[in-house]
């Protein structure tokens, strides 16, 4: 876990204007800045910088967040790798405490990252040497040009190979970043032999891992580094360090299956393909190519094992689809996948079938009424019991909305009748809550309160001890003193904020810092929190004299006493 002062450390050395300008430009709007928002199509800019409050928010489609937050969602990076790599830019290391029990997380050492450079190093030079390597990437219609692009390798055939670049064989790093394997008899030897080397590179240009390919006949066909503490196959895609450049340009990925599909792709022009790493496409992989791109494309075999794995990457897709960003899908004819069919029919033809993909919507209302007859009561039935989960795992309003629709007349009922078989609410709109400028109404006291806070975290010493409203704003504004009180009132108004993404307060928290680029310059944040403690103090004033006023004859003298008091309060409150 990376400690609350590192974070207010880092942040307290960045200014988002000039994070947010290494990938946009910002134009100057008054004390803000502005651009047209890098994350949703938009003509006019609506994507705002505040300088003085350290965040972002798009009045569009809601986007917000620091400086932490923004480097996440452009570069596509997860928590930790955005920390870091926004911590090497002004000299810090991140430190690591002790995990908390079932948390996973751990620092890698550099040396290991040095580790797989030296390994990409040698097989690249392995290469050069060998003609029988060099003749099959030439037979595979790959030029010098394309291999030094994926820095292409050879690891030759032999068992100890990898003594040559490294001087201490039996070093634990070899074995701990899944470059050797050593047997129950400790004897060691090279993961890789005689197989073309795919090195893995993740968004920050690092060597994490390799994938092999035989040159000839022999079993496993593809074989992958391990997991190691570089490399987590689920978290990675082959080619997107190569590709991120033309993603952005284009604004679409197409996600296939091999290595050898990205680079055959990548050397007939199509640079915006990248590849899983021999596992099914999960979560975390669409969400990571959503953050940087509007549109992706799931290129598969037309076969049944390319099949299943389409649908397995739309089911993994469902929760995290975003209105107004699309998601379809190609299937290429059995006889090929992508390399071989660029390389058949080039890359216009192929770039005409991605233009023609199917979108995720037909494809879903394909699938779940395949075989069924729907003119029948039972064949109806069975379309609404297989859409069911799938319907109910999309969270995007619009997206959820219309297929609500379509399996409703499809299944010949109306769309309530089908939320209500399906026990859910309607939709109502959109997670993201993008804040309206116009005809906005003026902000609850609970919510200037909660202003206050973010604005200057340190007001919080004066909170009355007992202090608690009812709302999901009093709420926030709770949950923001207890984490205050944990680091006696010392953070900062972006940590404060970055620590409550991803929670349950996240987007009260949103909709009150958007309402806060909307102050003035002479806006007195102490005056006005005096003034709200003060009302609040004289409403439970109010509510303890109107209790003790009813009890009427039967008060004990305490609560005589406190009743006095409580008038001599109110008497001064008026005055």
């Amino acid at each position: 876990m990376i400690p609350k002062n590192f974070i207010q450390d880092l942040l307290n050395r960045l200014d988002i204007v000039d994070v947010v300008e290494r990938y946009v430009p910002l134009k100057k709007a008054g004390a803000n800045y502005v651009a047209c928002c890098p994350f949703h199509n938009e003509k006019s800019p609506s994507f705002t910088v505040s300088q003085t409050k350290q965040f972002y928010h798009c009045f569009g489609c809601g986007a917000h967040g620091t400086a932490i937050g923004f480097v996440m969602e452009h570069a596509g990076l997860g928590y930790v790798d955005a920390i870091e790599e926004l911590a090497r830019g002004v000299g810090l290391e991140v430190p690591n405490e002790r995990p908390a029990a079932g948390e996973a997380y751990q620092k890698v050492a550099p040396d290991l990252y040095e580790v797989m450079q030296t390994a990409t190093r040698y097989y690249r030079e392995q290469l050069k040497l060998s003609q029988r390597a060099i003749d099959y990437l030439k037979q595979r219609g790959l030029s010098g040009e394309i291999a030094a692009k994926f820095a292409i390798g050879y690891a030759p055939d032999g068992w100890q190979n990898l003594a040559a670049a490294f001087p201490n064989y039996q070093d634990a790093k070899l074995n701990e970043s899944g470059l050797v394997i050593t047997s129950d008899e400790a004897k060691r030897y090279d993961r890789f032999r005689d197989r073309i080397m795919f090195p893995i590179i993740n968004v920050r240009g690092q060597v994490i891992g390799f994938g092999g390919r035989v040159l000839d006949k022999g079993e496993p066909k593809y074989l992958n580094s391990p997991e190691t503490p570089l490399f987590e196959k689920g978290r990675e895609l082959y080619g997107l360090f190569q590709a991120q450049k033309a993603i952005r340009a284009g604004q679409q990925v197409l996600v296939v299956e091999g290595y050898m599909d990205v680079v055959a792709l990548a050397q007939h022009g199509v640079e915006y393909a990248v590849a899983t790493l021999g596992t099914a496409t999960t979560p975390y992989h669409v969400q990571k190519l959503l953050r940087l791109t509007e549109h992706i494309v799931f290129c598969f075999d037309g076969d049944k094992a390319g099949q299943k794995a389409a649908w397995r990457a739309l089911e993994n897709a469902l929760p995290y689809l975003q209105d107004g960003k699309r998601i379809s899908f190609l299937f290429l004819p059995v006889e090929h996948d992508p390399d071989s069919f660029i390389r058949e029919f080039g890359k216009d033809v192929f770039e005409q079938r991605v233009r023609e993909a199917m979108p995720l919507s037909s494809y879903l209302l394909r699938e779940v009424s395949s075989e069924l007859d729907l003119r029948t009561q039972e064949g109806r039935n069975q379309l609404l019991q297989r859409a069911k989960p799938l319907l109910t795992a999309i969270a995007a309003p619009a997206t959820a909305l219309l297929l609500r629709k379509e399996v409703a007349a499809l299944s010949g009922v109306s769309q309530a009748e089908l939320e209500a078989l399906y026990e859910i609410k309607p939709v109502a709109r959109a997670p993201r809550i993008a804040f309206q400028k116009a005809g906005r109404a003026p902000p609850s006291a609970h919510r200037l309160l909660l202003q206050c806070l973010i604005a200057q975290p340190a007001l919080g010493r004066q909170m009355p001890s007992e202090w608690h409203e009812q709302g999901h704003e009093a709420e926030a504004v709770l949950a923001v003193l207890m984490v205050l009180r944990e680091t006696d009132f010392t953070l900062n108004s972006p940590t404060l904020t970055q620590l409550f993404q991803g929670t349950a307060h996240e987007k009260t928290l949103v909709m009150a810092e958007a309402d806060m680029l909307n102050w003035n310059d002479d806006f007195d944040v102490a005056a006005e929190f005096a003034g709200l403690i003060s009302k609040f103090n004289e409403g439970q004033h109010r509510q303890q004299l109107q209790a003790l006023e009813a009890k009427g004859l039967n008060l004990t003298d305490p609560e005589r006493e406190q009743y006095r008091l409580l008038q001599r309060l109110m008497r001064v409150g008026k005055s």
